[in-house]
């Protein structure tokens, strides 16, 4: 089936693209979601019409996205996350927090056109693929950063209550100790 889109659609294609689609994909989903519509012979020469009368405005807007792209091609990006003491991330890195950093920067980018290649469960170097345009795509290293503080010693697990143990007891004498005292100072 062959439509036309009416935005762009990820791994598929670009606004007032013809592409051809499965039947069931197309009229199922793309069309009733208006996404897209038949690419009927009136349809394509209204597409070719509009495209003429708008060549001049896409072509500007084409050398934005390039001139973005060409501002953002030395940038590189440090995400501080927080993460377990194995260094596992709680959650992932997304394209939200990406647009973030590069808000920080001062790019305003949506986050709809940030790719993330891998889901990123760990610290480490990454890379962000932003599609500003068709012909504007870009690829941003970034690092992944835990934000806790590295602790240099482990507790182990039998210390560890050892010491909670130990330490409740300490609580619980001070507080008997304590009891008489006050028993005292109330008789008085």
């Amino acid at each position: 089936m062959e439509i036309i889109l009416k935005e762009d659609v990820a791994n598929l294609g670009y606004k007032d693209d013809v592409v051809n689609v499965k039947s069931g994909y197309g009229r199922n989903f793309l069309i009733p979601q208006g996404k897209a519509v038949i690419a009927s012979v009136s349809a394509k020469k209204v597409l070719a019409e509009k495209l003429r009368q708008r060549a001049h405005k896409l072509e500007q807007i084409r050398l934005e996205a390039q001139a973005l792209a060409a501002k953002l091609e030395g940038t590189s990006l440090t995400v501080a996350v927080r993460t377990s003491s194995s260094g596992t991330i709680y959650g992932s890195v997304t394209g939200a927090q990406i647009a973030e950093e590069l808000a920080k920067k001062g790019f305003d980018i949506d986050r709809k056109v940030i790719g993330v290649t891998d889901s990123i469960k760990e610290t480490g170097s990454y890379t962000a693929v932003v599609r500003l345009h068709k012909d504007a795509v870009v690829e941003i290293p970034f690092e992944v950063v835990s934000e806790n503080p590295k602790t240099t010693a482990k507790v182990s697990s039998d210390n560890g209550a050892a010491e909670v143990v130990e330490s409740l007891e300490v609580a619980e004498a001070s507080e008997a100790s304590a009891t008489p005292a006050e028993a005292d100072n109330n008789t008085v």
